[in-house]
């Protein structure tokens, strides 16, 4: 029963793929952004993503295109034309990359703009594909622009010019590079330099997950992981996922954990709904930084507008991080508007939190 802790599993330990992970049960905080992306888990998160086209649920236009191409360039043995893939994170951008791989039947070598810092990294890089591999570049728009210059000829010549020596003895050597592909994913599409766009000849936007196509994602991962889940319990988890894979599959994992410690391993909506309280997610996918958010804009200051810098501080929190993790979503769930004078909760925000507008309080929503 929930609530519970089962004798059987009072130490809180599972046994996955061979090896043994402990999982922390009782955190005092839950953040579901940071939770997504944690290095303990990546061995789960490798499992977890789709290898085939077959496998890979939701962005129906995008991957019925990109189905076209792969197809065509290995029916004409070529390398496929370089694609860009941008879109919020957690949507699939990585594992994308790695399934136009798999489909073209090449290897794909992985990293990142901020490492690729000097030219002579990139050229190492590139040197060491073979005939029409993939090579993918994780937040491409943060490359340094000396090593997006030596990309250009990479992408469209397919060879590198490399200055050799300094001074008097300094002399270019040009290098030729077998046929590539180039994968490109960024979450900031618009700080991308228009010459680098330009020589992308397939370009993929990614875009929030519906709840019944997250719903089919969870209940993937749920036989991936031998674990027995009500169809209900998933649409609960998918419903709270902020229309994002990486999140629903992160939840899953923890809700597995109350599910062997306080039930009888069986994830249903009783214990679902247990997990997400305690983990305090709420119906609309809000951890509890999104609700101090917002409860801070509308108890100290009145529903707003207040200063980005002044919200952060009363927070205990980063503008910065303020503006680019936490603000987007509030945004498109019509909870926040950002105004010149500053950040302001909107009638759904009040409505959310069951809040009552104080009568004679200005706001960009009077009529």
């Amino acid at each position: 029963m929930v609530g519970e802790e089962s004798p059987d599993h009072g130490r809180g330990f599972f046994v996955c793929a061979g090896a043994t992970f402990v999982k922390m049960l009782h955190d005092d905080e839950f953040d579901v952004r940071r939770e997504a992306e944690q290095a303990s888990d990546g061995d789960l998160d490798r499992v977890l993503r789709p290898a085939r086209f077959e496998d890979f649920t939701g962005q129906r236009a995008a991957m019925d295109n990109l189905r076209v191409f792969v197809k065509a360039a290995r029916q004409r043995g070529e390398a496929l034309d370089h694609v860009l893939l941008h879109g919020p994170p957690g949507l699939g951008k990585t594992t994308l990359a790695n399934i136009v791989a798999n489909e073209m039947g090449v290897a794909i070598r992985t990293t990142s703009g901020p490492v690729l810092d000097k030219p002579g990294d990139l050229a190492g890089l590139l040197t060491s594909l073979e005939e029409n591999d993939v090579l993918f570049i994780d937040e491409i728009h943060r490359l340094s622009p000396v090593v997006e210059e030596y990309l250009y000829s990479a992408m469209e010549d397919y060879r590198i010019d490399l200055v050799i020596d300094t001074g008097p003895n300094a002399r270019t050597v040009q290098i030729d590079l077998h046929p590539f592909t180039l994968v490109g994913a960024t979450t900031r599409s618009g700080l991308l330099t228009a010459p680098l766009r330009a020589r992308f000849g397939i370009n993929l936007r990614l875009h929030y997950y519906d709840a019944q196509t997250l719903t089919d994602i969870v209940e993937r991962s749920s036989g991936i992981l031998n674990l027995d889940i009500e169809h209900a319990a998933a649409f609960e988890i998918a419903s709270r996922s902020r229309g994002t894979p990486r999140i629903s599959n992160a939840l899953l994992r923890r809700i597995r954990d109350f599910a062997q410690v306080k039930g009888d391993g069986r994830v249903t909506p009783e214990v679902t709904a247990y997990a997400l309280d305690a983990l305090q997610v709420d119906t609309l996918g809000l951890d509890d930084m999104d609700n101090r958010i917002l409860t801070a804009i509308i108890d100290k200051f009145g529903g707003g507008p207040v200063g980005a810098n002044t919200l952060a501080t009363a927070i205990g929190e980063n503008a910065g991080t303020l503006e680019e993790v936490y603000e987007p979503y509030l945004i498109q769930e019509g909870l926040l508007v950002r105004t010149p004078r500053g950040r302001q909760a909107t009638p759904q925000a009040y409505e959310h939190l069951g809040r009552t507008r104080a009568a004679g309080s200005g706001s960009l929503f009077d009529g």
